[in-house]
């Protein structure tokens, strides 16, 4: 019987005690332990199979003896010990689809939001102002450039095909090709930025895409573009969309992250009224342990079914698998 340890860690400020009752649901052979004190934690640690959250302790990973998946709960996991898990041959999958339609929903509010300008008619109901005043336009037949095909990126770009928009795609591997109606590399983005009106980050940070967004590239958008940035804040140079939309250089930013984070009181962006801010939220839904267990219970059907699984050499890897690399 499957031994499962779940973290008392939440996210999203869900309790941790949902996932639980999410996984006994789908697993209800399985043996699910959620301690709340850290002795109770290593204790349970010990005789786990599986060990599920967001993060991992050290101390947990050395009690955990018989471990044989970390089921990370987010969808990044280099805050995770993955040497450590490597050289002892642990498994490691993590949350990547968890998020998709919540933040392509955040995606598409936004763009709906800002090209009919809801934000004035809030504005002059706020007033009492019954007073006309003008869309920018409409969605259909502009052109969308999301940058990052990922499961977010691909859940944004589903959600736009009723829109009647044109689409582009930016990933590292273009030729493994997209949803969108093209496909480029980072090495073409600048080309990209010229034809679009809307441009969505949908990317991991890393060193390649830090300040992916800086000056030439806002130089290279037209005067009218939105910016939704859902990605991280590292992925725009901040001074730069400071300075872009001091200039005028922009139509409206649209960002759920921001660098620094938490944006300062005294921060420049909060000032701008075509600059909308929210504080990392897109990524809540209520839907969040629901996904998350279906991955896990999905992985530990496959893991029971073949009690000799080896990442190394299995015909198929795990859901979401990230280490061993697949």
């Amino acid at each position: 019987m499957t031994r499962i340890l779940v973290l008392d860690q939440p996210n999203h400020d869900i309790p941790a005690e949902e996932y639980v009752d999410a996984l006994r649901e789908r697993l209800p052979e399985a043996t699910l332990i959620h301690p709340k004190t850290t002795a109770e934690t290593l204790d349970a640690a010990r005789d786990a199979d599986i060990i599920t959250g967001t993060y991992l302790q050290d101390d947990v990973l050395a009690a955990a003896e018989n471990l044989k998946l970390f089921a990370g709960a987010a969808a990044g996991y280099d805050h995770l010990p993955m040497e450590t898990l490597r050289e002892r041959d642990v498994a490691v999958t993590n949350a990547s689809g968890v998020h998709g339609p919540n933040i392509a929903e955040h995606v598409i509010g936004w763009l709906l939001m800002i090209t009919r300008r809801l934000d004035e008619g809030i504005r002059r109901q706020e007033r009492r102002e019954w007073r006309s005043f003008q869309a920018y336009g409409e969605l259909n037949g502009s052109t969308v450039t999301v940058v990052g095909l990922g499961a977010i990126g691909q859940a944004v770009v589903e959600r736009l095909e009723p829109f009647g928009v044109e689409t582009i795609g930016v990933r590292y591997t273009p030729e493994k090709g997209g949803p969108t109606d093209r496909v480029v590399g980072f090495d073409d983005l600048e080309s990209a930025l010229v034809e679009t009106d809307f441009l969505v980050l949908a990317c991991p940070l890393t060193d390649e895409t830090r300040h992916l967004l800086d000056k030439q590239a806002f130089d290279a958008l037209p005067n009218h573009a939105v910016l939704v940035n859902i990605a991280r804040g590292g992925v725009v140079d901040t001074d730069a969309l400071v300075e872009t939309v001091q200039r005028g250089r922009i139509r409206a930013a649209a960002l759920d992250v921001t660098d620094p984070e938490p944006l300062p009181e005294a921060h420049p962006l909060w000032n701008f009224e075509n600059v909308f801010i929210t504080p990392h939220v897109a990524g809540h839904t209520p839907q969040y342990y629901t996904r998350l267990a279906d991955i896990l219970a999905e992985n530990v059907e496959r893991l029971e079914a073949d009690d000799g699984w080896d990442g190394e050499t299995a015909d198929e890897p795990l859901r979401n698998q990230v280490l061993p690399e697949p």
